[in-house]
């Protein structure tokens, strides 16, 4: 099994859109999703495509797709994007079968470099839900920094619900992945 990572390309709107409108309601109110917010299939096509259209400085979504023996089977993203200061990040794995393998954590150790370079970040931030365990694991094992509970609506297509705040530096990423500053 060879895991690697890419940027988003247009081929890969039709199975990233399908994950989100495809998945079942308790699985994504496992994730903190409110279903009742979510874009139809040609809105995420037209928030995909503006994406990949957009200048890197500029982009308010960044998102890299996730690669098992070179297909697709998940994605992580970053939004809240402050070019060259912070980003909040999301990870998904798109399929039961690749899910409480190990590969979550990974797919964050092969993506965060690619983050922090291509956005000039300083720190990236990870609010998942708090009763959602896996990313809340995978960012521990990450080396992420837990900074604290509280109850926000996290994002456009979410609930109000308690979040985990978790933090990576600049600094600490290059010190735990053996990274030296650009």
């Amino acid at each position: 099994m060879e895991l690697s990572i890419r940027e988003l390309q247009e081929n890969d709107i039709e199975p990233l859109t399908r994950y989100w409108l495809g998945s079942n309601k308790a699985f994504l109110e496992g994730m903190g999703v409110d279903v009742s917010k979510m874009p139809s299939a040609g809105a995420w096509r037209n928030m995909l495509l503006d994406q990949l259209n957009t200048p890197v400085e500029k982009k308010q979504s960044y998102c890299m797709i996730w690669l098992e023996d070179n297909q697709p089977v998940g994605h992580s993203n970053v939004n809240k994007i402050i070019f060259g200061q912070e980003a909040y990040m999301h990870l998904h794995l798109w399929s039961p079968d690749t899910r409480k393998k190990g590969m979550g954590l990974a797919f964050v150790q092969l993506t965060l470099p690619h983050f922090f370079e291509k956005l000039r970040l300083q720190k990236i931030c990870c609010e998942p839900y708090a009763l959602n365990p896996a990313p809340n694991r995978v960012l521990e094992k990450a080396g992420f920094a837990f900074i604290k509970s509280y109850v926000t609506t996290p994002g456009w297509i979410n609930f109000e619900q308690e979040v985990n705040r978790w933090e990576l530096s600049r600094k600490r990423f290059e010190v735990l992945y053996g990274y030296s500053a650009a």
